[in-house]
């Protein structure tokens, strides 16, 4: 791999796992409404930051490094991540089954887009004759 390839999977590492305290892990707070139901802690606005902010580095990474590597490079952190708040907080042990579904739902997510920036990519190319 190359110094530019390793800075940018660095990067998308550092920037991914970034995004889940960015977006959502600093919020604790729940928010009830007027028949006192909870609901939360995130809002609607910090969890389609959150998606639109790791679509972004998928699809930028699958162009600078590779689909698969960008797959790998977007759901690991962020897992990790999402695991250094959760887990520490809950008595219940629940975290890691919320663990194994933010994995799952992140690798197939990260890897949708990454391959679909990729082949798109690679599609526009070869209508241009490249």
């Amino acid at each position: 791999m190359s110094t530019q390839k390793a800075l940018a999977a660095g990067g998308i590492a550092v920037l991914a796992a970034g995004s889940w305290f960015g977006w959502m892990g600093w919020d604790h707070t729940y928010q009830y409404d007027a028949a006192g139901q909870a609901s939360g802690p995130y809002e609607a606005w910090q969890v389609a930051g959150c998606v639109l902010t790791l679509a972004v580095l998928a699809a930028a990474g699958a162009l600078l490094v590779s689909p698969w590597l960008t797959a790998l490079l977007v759901t690991v952190p962020f897992t990790a991540a999402w695991i250094s708040t959760a887990a520490p907080s809950d008595d219940t042990g629940l975290w890691a089954v919320g663990a194994i579904l933010v994995l799952g739902a992140l690798a197939a997510g990260s890897a949708v887009v990454a391959y679909g920036a990729y082949f798109a990519r690679a599609a526009i190319r070869h209508a241009a004759g490249h």
